[in-house]
């Protein structure tokens, strides 16, 4: 005896209903339809997978980028200090000793040479005085009336805007001006 002789008519059946083929239009139908969702899968995939491929670029430049920012704002300070030193030099004038105009010569060409290093590794500051305030790049440390100057303005910076390829490192320290009180 076969097994299918031992089963119940109701057990033979569902048996039937599965061997019974599918038209071939239908067949058809489904199968394109398995294709298309196939597609979008694809589809779907390959987007993901560029976009991932884009993100991970722009982390990877990024990370390059700004990986020694800690470092170079470090390096902007001491910039800042060297700056601080030049400027508390005596005014030159042409009776100064001969020691005090190389020592002056020399720290501002060590200066210069210490911008251009930074410069040349994407450091760069920027004098504000004169410009409109921006809280992106100033700190306003103190406001003061002006009647030459629109409200807004930089009058004095107390350090300089430094920023890594163009992202803030240390926003500069300034002295904003403000309308004056009205009698």
């Amino acid at each position: 005896m076969t097994e299918n002789e031992n089963m119940t008519p109701e057990d033979q059946a569902p048996l039937q209903e599965e061997k019974l083929p599918e038209a071939p239009d239908e067949r058809i139908a489904r199968l394109e339809q398995e294709l298309q969702e196939m597609r979008d899968k694809w589809l779907r995939a390959e987007a993901e997978m560029a976009n991932l491929r884009a993100r991970t670029k722009r982390e990877v430049e990024d990370a390059r980028l700004y990986a020694v920012q800690k470092f170079a704002k470090d390096v902007a300070e001491a910039a800042e200090n060297l700056k601080r030193g030049i400027d508390s030099l005596p005014r030159k004038t042409e009776d100064e000793p001969e020691l005090v105009a190389k020592l002056r010569d020399g720290f501002e060409g060590i200066e210069r040479s210490f911008i251009g290093v930074l410069e040349r590794n994407g450091i760069t500051r920027s004098d504000p005085t004169g410009a409109a305030f921006d809280a992106n790049l100033h700190q306003a440390m103190a406001e003061q009336e002006s009647a030459e100057h629109p409200a807004g303005t930089v009058l004095q910076a107390w350090s300089q805007t430094w920023q890594l390829n163009g992202r803030l490192l240390r926003p500069a320290m300034v002295v904003v001006s403000k309308a004056p009180a009205q009698n």
